[in-house]
């Protein structure tokens, strides 16, 4: 299916939705039907909204929307989203906190590229940002890069790692969230054997897949049943001639949400009928708990063929991570090389995407590292997106990262939980 034609009947499908709720609620919602005192009007207008911004939302990055925090003197202080690196697939980009002095932690967060933009971690970075300086990788939808960019694959995507911790310094602490973590450690690995003095302090692994075969999941069963011949004809799409990535092959972030959406129809469902039974109430808002989740969970974006396939295909099918048989740039990555940097593992007991053990091997790769920087939390009943931006992180896992971190520059102080941050 590598072809235009199907690209572009997706996104025909999307915007025909769109403009079919836009058209459903501008006709409801005309003054002269109101004389009409039908109740299938307000119905009519709801789902037409409903609808309309849930097409539109699919093609829309989500801004961050951190205007500000509240510092210590009790005064807000403006937050800017500046680019420190740019690259053709994806930035490194710096949450400037003004008229605040440099903070002692420096916190690299490795967004995943896994369907959604970097934006499904602003709670995180909202919770870290009154205690440390953060920067975030911020990856680009592959629709909107020219073929002539050339190709991103996880070799890549691990070079850009590496570009991006050298950039920041050996003061940095990474923390990966999912997807990233083997390809952050393989970063740090290479960096180890390539420039050791570029080593961040500490890494922290969250929720990711160091070693699919540690425990099956839905993901990894997925990984096993389908060739490689038959997931490339399933997945792979040209960009169609509206973007400019025409002819570049992805994996359509369109086609990518309806496998998410087909996982849960019928929770999804439900919270949409829900929602258009709150519209025609009047109930709901353009920020309430519904808009919140979805207008985040809708957006998606392309990603590289190269990316998706590599990833499936060297992550899961020969588990070169966690073989250490991880080749770079023509090298072999040894994670053994890693002896200064301390690593930590956080996983969900309840993480039916990474399941437990699946992060914790990467501790096992390290045989350069002493025990005592090695670190690992099992959060009990925490699921896969609870560890790094719901409850288990806010109240439990955000402290104990951040005491790593201090530990691992040998400060030793114990993390505050800001009200800001740890409600």
């Amino acid at each position: 299916m590598k072809y235009m034609f199907t690209y572009d009947l997706m996104e025909s499908a999307r915007n025909t939705n769109e403009w079919l709720g836009a058209t459903a609620r501008a006709m409801a919602s005309y003054p002269a039907f109101a004389l009409s005192m039908n109740p299938m009007l307000p119905m009519m207008a709801a789902w037409g909204e409903v609808t309309e911004r849930t097409f539109s939302r699919m093609i829309a990055k989500p801004d961050w929307g951190i205007r500000s925090i509240v510092g210590p003197d009790g005064q807000d202080h403006l937050v800017d989203v500046t680019k420190v690196v740019e690259k053709p697939f994806g930035d490194l980009v710096q949450f400037y906190v003004r008229r605040r002095a440099p903070m002692a932690r420096k916190v690299l967060l490795v967004a995943p590229m896994s369907g959604h933009y970097a934006t499904l971690l602003r709670s995180t970075v909202a919770s870290l940002l009154p205690d440390a300086d953060v920067y975030v990788t911020d990856w680009h939808n592959a629709r909107d890069i020219p073929v002539s960019s050339g190709k991103f694959d996880v070799e890549d995507y691990t070079l850009y790692l590496a570009e991006f911790m050298k950039a920041l310094g050996p003061d940095i602490h990474v923390i990966a969230v999912c997807q990233p973590v083997p390809l952050a450690l393989a970063a740090t690995a290479y960096l180890a054997a390539e420039d050791p003095d570029a080593q961040p302090r500490s890494l922290v692994l969250i929720g990711g897949p160091v070693d699919p075969d540690a425990a099956a999941t839905e993901v990894t069963d997925f990984g096993r049943r389908v060739t490689m011949g038959q997931l490339e004809h399933l997945a792979i799409q040209r960009v169609g001639f509206k973007h400019k990535g025409a002819g570049r092959l992805v994996y359509p972030g369109l086609l990518q949400l309806q496998s998410f959406i087909t996982m849960n129809a019928e929770r999804h469902g439900k919270a949409f009928s829900e929602q258009v039974f709150r519209v025609s109430r009047g109930e709901a808002s353009d920020h309430d708990a519904h808009n919140r989740f979805y207008d985040e969970y809708l957006a998606v974006m392309d990603m590289t063929a190269e990316f998706y396939l590599s990833t499936v295909e060297r992550i899961f099918k020969n588990r070169e991570i966690a073989t250490n048989s991880f080749v770079v740039a023509g090298r072999q990555v040894d994670m053994g090389a890693i002896n200064k940097v301390s690593v930590m593992t956080v996983e969900g007991a309840n993480d039916d995407i990474s399941a437990p053990g699946q992060c914790v091997a990467a501790l096992n790769l390290l045989t350069g590292l002493s025990d005592d920087k090695k670190a690992q939390h099992l959060e009990p009943g925490a699921g896969h997106y609870g560890i790094f931006a719901g409850k288990s992180w806010r109240l439990n896992i955000r402290p104990l990262v951040l005491n790593f971190i201090d530990k691992a520059s040998g400060t030793g102080r114990k993390a505050k939980i800001s009200l800001a941050a740890g409600q």
